[in-house]
């Protein structure tokens, strides 16, 4: 178990952190990298001991996609529909994995069964939207919005209007301000909405720059780095590859 900790440690420490992951301090970065990373390892052997260990499969997958690995995550979490085609339907997981994979058909579909299992979940409708909008346009994907009759928690149903072109990103911030929310509870709301307005953004008007900003907020925001969750690693992930984008990019000679 130490050299499993010292070898997970190396990994870890030779990871390259950019300068768009600097949201969190070096130490809360890492600290998480290096937990994954253990995690993974452990349920390599696991694995290893009973190939067809679901649960074993599906926090490994997890483990894989919070280090970037979606490729990985991608492999155990289609052994694991392969095990149990039962589970497919309700996979938004791969769909995910898919998704930064550049699968944009495969995601698509995904999300689209998952309608199946949740039809209240615009969360899921917005993901396909993502999906169809990369594979073939937002004009398809805008007309093809899956259907809600139902109500969904907040921030949902606003940002579903926005991705519908019914309403502007600032309104969504708006209804949050006069929502009176307790403040905890704003605090996940404001996660929520940041994260899939940062995407918005990037995605449908282009703007990368304001992207990044609410991609930002959605990483620093207290409720996502107390929690942990999913959607918080998927928020981390997606503004350091934004971020990445820009320094890539050429320098403009004009400036």
């Amino acid at each position: 178990m130490r050299w499993v900790a010292f070898s997970a440690l190396w990994v870890v420490a030779s990871l390259p952190i950019f300068s768009s992951e600097t949201v969190l301090p070096p130490d809360e970065l890492r600290g998480h990298l290096t937990e994954f990373k253990l995690r993974e390892e452990t349920l390599n052997r696991r694995i290893e001991e009973n190939p067809e260990n679901l649960s074993a499969l599906s926090a490994r997958g997890d483990a894989r996609i919070f280090l970037g690995n979606f490729e990985g995550a991608r492999e155990d979490y289609a052994k694991m529909i392969e095990l149990d085609p039962t589970l497919e339907v309700s996979h938004w997981r791969i769909g995910i994995a898919y998704f930064y994979l550049g699968e944009f058909v495969k995601a698509e579909r995904q999300f689209e069964i998952y309608h199946r299992y949740d039809a209240v979940d615009r969360e899921n409708g917005i993901w396909r939207f993502m999906s169809q909008t990369s594979a073939q346009g937002e004009e398809k994907a805008r007309k093809d919005l899956l259907p809600y009759e139902q109500t969904d928690r907040p921030p949902y149903p606003w940002l579903y209007e926005m991705f519908q072109g019914k309403i502007e990103s600032d309104e969504i911030f708006q209804r949050i301000e006069e929502a009176g929310f307790p403040r905890g509870y704003e605090e996940r709301v404001r996660f929520h909405a940041d994260l899939y307005v940062g995407i918005y953004l990037e995605l449908v008007k282009g703007d990368k720059k304001a992207a990044l900003q609410h991609l930002r907020n959605a990483v620093a925001n207290q409720y996502g780095r107390a929690t942990g969750t999913y959607m918080w690693q998927v928020a981390r992930l997606h503004h350091a590859r934004l971020g990445k984008s820009f320094e890539s990019a050429p320098l403009n000679p004009s400036r």
